[in-house]
């Protein structure tokens, strides 16, 4: 970019953006902006640069920023939807101003983008898969025999089921990962719930709702799936247990079948060595599954 000094680009990005900048995370999306005459970056990595010392001149500044992920494809139907000119800067603003209200995002905390761009990246799919899960339980509709609405009713199982298995864990830090394997494809979704020194656990409002609706999901469609959860607390060797998904409830695992699923490789089947210190073990008893609230075919 030898004919834009720097200081005159961070001037052309500080007059796109409204409280959030709209990243290009990848070389493949940045290329696609490049058509545009207004794009005036023709280098990502410098791309990149700039926009890291620009959040950082706002931060010292004081001002908080937002990072959204721009996505070309979108902001081209977008300007179609919208009948505005693509090629704008201004477009470009009402795009990011309308991510910012409805898309993924990370606040900036001062981290490197080599840190926040992969946090963006998970965000993203986080929404896209709730909003996947979330379009097919809607399209359940109501249960043919007594007219509940199914995805609503395995919904509330869901979030029944995942109280039990939080009430049930030993203490410490929990890491659960459930995945539904259907058509099209198989959605997996990951839950952090940590304890704090009171005991009190904490769960991203967003993470839990995509888990809860992906586990709604497999249950209320009888699809192949499984649920598995690995609880660290200091001075004790992490457990390792987990469920699969039979029907409308939750199939115990028995520490030979996570023991199997976690030592083997998906793509290739081979074993990989267990890790030293981890207890593979079956659940606890999750109470009478049967009494709890949820649809039953």
């Amino acid at each position: 970019m030898a004919h834009t000094d720097h200081w005159t680009m961070r001037r052309v990005l500080r007059r796109e953006i409204a409280g959030t900048i709209g990243l290009l995370t990848d070389e493949h999306d940045f290329r696609a902006m490049r058509r545009y005459r207004t794009f005036t970056f023709d280098d990502h990595l410098t791309y990149l640069r700039q926009i890291e010392a620009l959040l950082r001149t706002r931060a010292a500044e004081g001002t908080h920023t937002t990072l959204a992920l721009f996505d070309p494809e979108e902001y081209a139907e977008f300007c179609t939807s919208t009948g505005l000119d693509p090629d704008n800067p201004a477009s470009r603003t009402r795009f990011t101003a309308r991510l910012a209200a409805t898309g993924a995002t990370v606040p900036y905390d001062g981290r490197p983008l080599t840190d926040l761009v992969p946090a963006l990246v998970d965000e993203a799919v986080r929404q896209a898969t709730w909003e996947y899960a979330s379009t097919l339980l809607a399209r359940l509709g109501p249960c043919p025999t007594c007219g509940e609405d199914i995805g609503r009713a395995a919904f509330t199982r869901a979030s029944h089921l995942l109280t039990r298995i939080l009430d049930t864990a030993p203490e410490g830090n929990r890491h659960l990962v459930c995945s539904v394997s259907g058509p099209p494809e198989t959605l997996v979704t990951v839950l952090h719930a940590d304890q704090n020194s009171e005991g009190t656990t904490h769960l991203d409002e967003a993470e839990a709702l995509e888990f809860t609706s992906v586990l709604a999901l497999g249950l209320a469609t009888d699809s192949p799936g499984g649920l598995v959860m690995r609880t660290s607390a200091p001075a004790t060797p992490d457990r390792v247990y987990g469920w699969r998904l039979r029907g409308n409830t939750l199939a115990p695992l028995t520490a030979g079948e996570v023991f199997d699923a976690y030592c083997t490789d998906i793509e290739s089947g081979d074993l990989i060595s267990p890790e030293s210190d981890v207890d593979y073990c079956a659940p606890p008893d999750l109470g009478d599954q049967e009494a709890a609230p949820g649809h039953h075919h």
